[in-house]
């Protein structure tokens, strides 16, 4: 062997040997990186929990209503006239006989005066003729005719008189006024607008519920309404009539129902969440409504299993599992297929969780799970 075929053999070896050691370094490093990931932990996700509890709910019936004024006209006047006096302003309180604007009357106080002057005389010549027909002076026709031209002279009197006096307008029961439609000095026809009037205390509510309902329904029972403008306040009231018969176009029933008013807050026309207190009970599980994983697919929850490892430490997992769920109420809802009471359901952090994912649970901030909450009034 040449020695120029040496030197080659040499540095192969050489090179060989070098490879080699980096080969096993190489091998070794990712060797005890692997082992090291191995054996490190996966980091438990954080959660909050609660027990889920059984309650019972009243059964309700909700809808969605409209308030109405017990009573409710647009005063207009019987008779054409001027206005001469407004006796009222936009959105006064009225009793029942108050006086609202009067018309002018002049000519027909005029007139009156020339009537009663007339009444007056045929009064005069009656007693005349009741004398003279006591001596037998007169005919009998005599008195008959005085007596007659004696009351149609009173009843002239008379007709005048309810004119007059139905110029000045008056407010038909107590209530509340509207906006003002008249001013001093305008000339109203028959039946001119002059101002709303609504009986506001107490007021209705009239809603409608489907046909299914119209067993359950009847007048006396309890009723809650909300109104967008009070938030948080709920208005208290009872059925006090049940429409008769069915609606065609909608299968609806009509329902009405009365509600207490004091300071007249709630308005004619305003709409109301309306809900219908029935006698019956039912028990549900509940749960907070921020538990549940909502999906087309179909609504699920994570349940808490507890179990121990090798070294006996407690281990906490997620169990998802499939839920049937019922109606809502303000934070809860009803859970009827899918958790039993008592079961540990996760309530927050489900969006970073899987079938089986390690879980620690912290509780100092829980989720709101409250039936009726009350929403700050902003």
């Amino acid at each position: 062997m040449t020695l120029l075929a040496k030197r080659i053999l040499g540095v192969l070896a050489a090179i060989l040997v070098v490879v080699g050691a980096i080969a096993y370094w190489k091998y070794y490093t990712v060797s005890r990186l692997m082992a090291a990931m191995a054996a490190q932990k996966p980091q438990p996700t954080m959660v909050s929990s609660i027990k889920a509890a059984e309650e019972t709910w009243q059964d309700r019936r909700r809808a969605v209503g409209s308030l109405a004024a017990v009573q409710g006209v647009t005063v207009c006047n019987e008779l054409a006239g001027t206005v001469r006096r407004i006796a009222f302003e936009s959105g006064d309180s009225v009793k029942a006989g108050d006086v609202l604007i009067a018309l002018d009357t002049s000519t027909d106080e005029a007139q009156l005066r020339g009537l009663k002057a007339q009444a007056e005389l045929a009064r005069i010549s009656l007693e005349r003729a009741k004398e003279l027909r006591q001596q037998n002076t007169n005919a009998p026709a005599d008195l008959d005719a005085a007596q007659a031209q004696a009351d149609q002279a009173r009843a002239a009197v008379e007709a005048l008189e309810a004119v007059i006096a139905k110029k000045v307008i008056v407010s038909p029961f107590a209530g509340r006024l509207g906006i003002r439609q008249v001013n001093q000095g305008q000339y109203l026809a028959a039946g001119s607008p002059i101002v709303a009037l609504n009986s506001l205390d107490p007021i209705y509510v009239n809603f409608a519920l489907p046909q299914q309902a119209v067993v359950d329904l009847a007048a006396g029972l309890a009723v809650e309404v909300r109104i967008d403008a009070y938030p948080g306040e709920v208005f208290t009231g009872a059925i006090n009539a049940v429409a008769a018969g069915i609606d065609d176009a909608t299968r609806n029933v009509g329902v009405q129902a009365t509600l207490r008013n004091p300071g007249a807050r709630l308005k004619p026309g305003m709409f109301a969440s309306v809900e219908v207190l029935l006698p019956a009970q039912s028990r549900f599980v509940t749960l907070p409504q921020p538990a549940v994983v909502y999906n087309a697919y179909g609504n699920s929850v994570y349940v808490v299993q507890r179990s121990r490892d090798a070294s006996g430490a407690e281990v906490l997992t997620a169990s998802q599992r499939v839920v049937q769920l019922g109606e809502s109420r303000g934070d809860q809802v009803a859970v009827l297929k899918g958790v039993q009471p008592g079961e540990e359901i996760v309530t927050s952090g489900q969006l970073k969780l899987r079938n089986g994912s390690l879980i620690a649970i912290n509780n100092r901030v829980a989720v709101d799970n409250n039936p009726a909450p009350t929403p700050p009034n902003n």
